[in-house]
């Protein structure tokens, strides 16, 4: 029998309740943000960049003041490593150990007195070869049996070399002191021993010619003054002339001879100038710069320098690594003997010198374009006298006009010839700045080739 179910009332409560949420202490609800715009975005993004900017700001002054104060301290002060202590620059090189173990005697500039022959030499204008005997004298080197490698091991003798080359001069049409001899040719088999122990005199060239050598890409340079009445120069014109400084500032010019070699004056180290650690050349910059440049590992002045009469005013400085040569690095060349200048020879001077009489440094090199004056008229009572030695040449305008000042002291005199700069002078010594009959005197390069020859040989 069927029946009818009776249905429960319609409830009103969920299936599944869920629990009231009861508020608890500490608990908050997560605020809503605004997504960030782009203009906040870019005013982080500032807020960062002047943060870096003013950290990097601060980097360099920092950096910059350490350096200036460690050039002031070094200026004043040298530094004994074993005993942890400063000394006086003064006592540096004094002849006197101040700090433990001498070491500030240790890294100084020498005295070298040359009282041999460098036995090979190249003279005039030809650049002929000679060697060098104590019975024979001077004699030039003839083409017979000559070669390639007798070429290398000659250069390699005499300096500077980088695609050496030689070539025969037919001895008719050499000056007429060497065409009579005395003449010299080297054994066969003789190709790497020392030129001057390689050869047999000879009454005449078999071959008829002498050997004249081009040893490297020396005096070099692309297209073609301050230096009292000087115009402007660019390095790449002049690329063999550096700055000497000392504590970071200019004090003397320099001529490159080789990728390692550096001639200068004597005088530029006299007083407490002779620790080697001081000095830095700087090469290959047209506007003067204190920072960089190559460390010294050598300073030799010639010992017969007079300092009362500049005579030997002459010294040699050795990188401590050599320069790599470009454009604005090069060596200039060393001229041959018997270069054979004339009176009026045109010359030109370099360098950063005084623009006027107790003037200031230029801070551009400068160039000077000045005439080579003759020995007896610079020697003459009226102008130098006997203040002019055999070791000293004079260059300018008797009228003044054009000079070498202070700061240009060791720089470069150079002469133009056979496509090649030649550094025929050494800036020295003058009274005054271009005054009147009182015209720049120069270091002889000439005269005292024997000596860079022997300093650069003893010094590998």
């Amino acid at each position: 029998m069927w029946t009818i179910a009776q249905l429960p009332e319609e409830s009103s409560r969920p299936l599944n309740p869920r629990q009231a949420a009861v508020p608890r202490p500490g608990r908050h609800r997560r605020p809503m943000t605004a997504p960030k715009t782009q203009k906040d975005k870019a005013s982080k993004r500032k807020r960062v960049a002047l943060t870096v900017l003013t950290v990097v700001v601060l980097l360099g002054i920092l950096a910059t003041a350490g350096y200036f104060i460690k050039q002031l301290i070094d200026s004043k002060y040298f530094f004994c490593t074993r005993s942890v202590r400063f000394i006086p620059i003064e006592k540096a090189c004094d002849g006197k150990d101040d700090c433990a173990g001498g070491e500030d005697e240790v890294t100084c500039l020498s005295n070298f007195t040359v009282n041999t022959t460098f036995p090979v030499r190249l003279t005039s204008g030809q650049h002929v070869l000679q060697v060098y005997s104590p019975g024979s004298g001077w004699r030039s080197v003839c083409s017979d049996d000559w070669t390639t490698q007798h070429t290398q091991t000659a250069c390699t003798q005499l300096g500077y070399t980088y695609k050496p080359s030689s070539t025969g001069v037919p001895v008719d049409t050499l000056m007429s002191f060497l065409k009579t001899g005395p003449f010299t040719a080297v054994r066969p088999g003789t190709e790497t021993t020392p030129t001057h122990q390689a050869t047999i005199d000879r009454s005449v060239c078999r071959s008829g010619s002498v050997i004249s050598l081009s040893c490297s890409d020396c005096g070099l340079v692309g297209s073609q003054d301050r230096i009292v009445g000087g115009t402007d120069a660019f390095i790449q014109d002049w690329p063999w002339q550096v700055s000497l400084q000392q504590g970071g500032q200019h004090t003397c010019g320099g001529s490159l001879v080789s990728p390692r070699w550096v001639v200068t004056a004597a005088h530029c180290f006299t007083g407490s100038k002779k620790e080697l650690s001081r000095w830095r050349v700087v090469s290959g910059r047209t506007y003067m710069s204190t920072l960089g440049g190559s460390y010294v590992d050598r300073i030799i002045v010639n010992g017969e320098y007079n300092h009362a009469r500049n005579d030997y005013d002459i010294a040699l400085m050795r990188l401590s690594s050599p320069i790599t040569v470009g454009e604005t690095r090069k060596p200039t060349c060393l001229p041959p003997k018997a270069f054979g200048l004339e009176d009026g020879a045109s010359m030109v001077v370099t360098g950063w010198g005084y623009l006027e009489e107790n003037g200031n440094v230029s801070p551009s090199l400068q160039k000077g374009n000045i005439p080579l004056i003759s020995q007896s008229v610079c020697s003459s009572p009226t102008i130098y006298g006997s203040m002019i030695t055999q070791r000293m040449l004079c260059a300018g305008f008797m009228e003044g006009k054009v000079d070498a000042c202070q700061g240009d002291s060791g720089g470069p005199l150079v002469h133009f010839t056979s496509s090649r700069w030649n550094l025929v002078g050494v800036v020295s010594w003058g009274v005054g700045c271009a005054r009147e009959r009182r015209p720049g005197v120069y270091s002889n390069v000439e005269e005292m080739l024997n000596w860079i020859y022997t300093v650069i040989e003893k010094n590998p």
